[in-house]
């Protein structure tokens, strides 16, 4: 299937390793020019090296989440225009939300929500001229099953996932989908540090531990990054065009809601 993505510009966000690495190189292999965003320059030139290129122009950007005014001089100072958003961010640490300080939802809300907001809203003004625009945001399925033990990204996660049905009903009308992929247990570094919290919390062995999540999905196995990133490459396609404002569970049938 032609995905006419062939030459689009697509900003991706927490690109140098799981889901968000895995969506710049699906990207890249459909044809699109992909500017990187990571905090680690080593990283990113790295991965800059791997991303497919058959004559693209790929490039990067240095930017810390946890600084928006940072992250908004550096996206005003980039000198492209993109057609796909990938809004991704690695996750709060874990713990019950009883016991969350205040500074860890702050925190969360301004690398989650406040950094979707300000890469949103650099990106409209041209989405808006050319009549096309994808914004794809990486969450969770806590949006939709509030998870044990992940309090603060519980809550966050939901808030995004409203700012983000919000944005689509307001976008829509300019050729611009919003939509959020929910991710289940992803073998990725977030899930082995999600896995190595539990087991020392809990006194399970990590192979226990790793056993149970795995079992929580139908699949009786873990998603790999590629899996997800198949989700972000077609809705930030052409063929998506009359999906927008929507959660997609990318998670082996682990959600039990509908």
């Amino acid at each position: 299937m032609d995905l006419y993505l062939f030459n689009k510009n697509a900003l991706v966000c927490g690109s140098t390793q799981g889901i968000g690495k895995a969506a710049a190189i699906g990207l890249a292999e459909e044809g699109v020019n992909v500017t990187l965003v990571a905090r680690n320059e080593e990283k990113l030139k790295s991965v800059l090296k791997e991303l497919p290129n058959s004559n693209q122009k790929h490039s990067y950007i240095v930017a810390d989440f946890s600084n928006p005014e940072e992250l908004q001089q550096k996206i005003k100072a980039s000198a492209n225009n993109f057609h796909i958003l990938i809004n991704n961010t690695g996750g709060p640490a874990g713990g019950p939300v009883f016991n969350a300080q205040l500074s860890e939802f702050e925190k969360a809300f301004t690398m989650h929500l406040k950094c979707n907001h300000i890469l949103v809203q650099s990106v409209v003004p041209f989405m808006k001229e050319v009549g096309y625009g994808r914004i794809i945001n990486v969450i969770s399925t806590s949006v939709k099953q509030p998870l044990d033990g992940l309090g603060v990204s519980n809550t966050i996660r939901g808030a995004v996932a409203n700012w983000s049905k919000t944005m689509a009903n307001e976008l829509g009308q300019f050729g611009i989908t919003v939509n959020n992929v929910l991710p289940g247990a992803t073998a990725t570094e977030r899930l082995n540090e999600i896995i190595n919290n539990k087991a020392a919390k809990t006194g399970k062995s990590v192979e226990d531990v790793t056993e149970t999540i795995k079992n929580a999905a139908p699949a009786k196995r873990f998603a790999q990054p590629k899996e997800v990133a198949n989700a972000v490459v077609f809705l930030a396609s052409e063929r998506a065009s009359f999906i927008n404002g929507i959660n997609v569970p990318v998670d082996g049938g682990r959600t039990k809601s509908l």
